[in-house]
């Protein structure tokens, strides 16, 4: 069994999870909590940036971060399953370094609120974080609506839904109101992949 070490609010990890049910690998995905708070935590020692997800071979190799596990996730599935072999590989790619991108910037606006005092705090470094999430979302609106249909997602779909899950679960879900077709593409994409609601994905309003 490969053991998924992560957090369940992590979209990071969420993704490793959806690619894994995309993979068809996920009935050999053990999800194990890890505390990156807790410097007790074994995490530290299976990884030692100490940062979640982390996967754990049955040989006990340990792998890291959420791009580098997918690949390793799609190569055991027999390869081009989520990560297109042929040339629009680097699409898929480029909308996955976008949904990344768009999560980075989110975990720093929460961040910055739980973990730095409020005399530290920056509003004008967090305001640039929120429009990093708008560009990238006013991209995704125009770019990335197409439905995902019966076909097994690619890498750059489960990224996305993913990067939209932790919106509605850290954001209230206000990217809704303002990006209809995203919002559209998300329903189908649950449609295509049910494990996004198994994995904790808000159903639609």
């Amino acid at each position: 069994m490969y053991r998924l070490r992560t957090s369940p609010a992590s979209p990071f990890g969420r993704k490793v999870a959806l690619a894994a049910a995309a993979t068809g690998l996920a009935d050999r995905l053990v999800i194990e909590p890890a505390d990156v708070n807790d410097p007790t935590d074994s995490l530290l020692e299976q990884n030692p940036l100490g940062k979640i997800p982390t996967l754990i071979t049955p040989e006990g190799q340990t792998l890291f971060d959420s791009r580098v596990i997918i690949e390793f996730l799609d190569d055991k599935a027999g390869g081009g399953v989520v990560i297109p072999r042929d040339d629009s590989r680097w699409a898929v790619l480029r909308q996955q370094a976008l949904a990344d991108s768009l999560m980075d910037a989110a975990l720093l606006v929460v961040y910055e609120g739980r973990y730095r005092p409020a005399d530290e705090r920056s509003p004008g470094w967090v305001a640039r974080q929120q429009e990093r999430m708008a560009r990238a979302l006013d991209y995704a609106e125009l770019h990335y609506t197409l439905a995902p249909g019966a076909k097994t997602p690619h890498v750059g779909e489960i990224a996305l839904a993913a990067a939209l899950g932790y919106l509605d679960l850290r954001f209230d879900g206000a990217w809704r109101q303002r990006y209809p077709k995203l919002l559209s593409w998300l329903n189908l994409f649950r449609q295509a992949l049910p494990a996004y609601d198994a994995t904790g994905g808000k159903t639609s309003v």
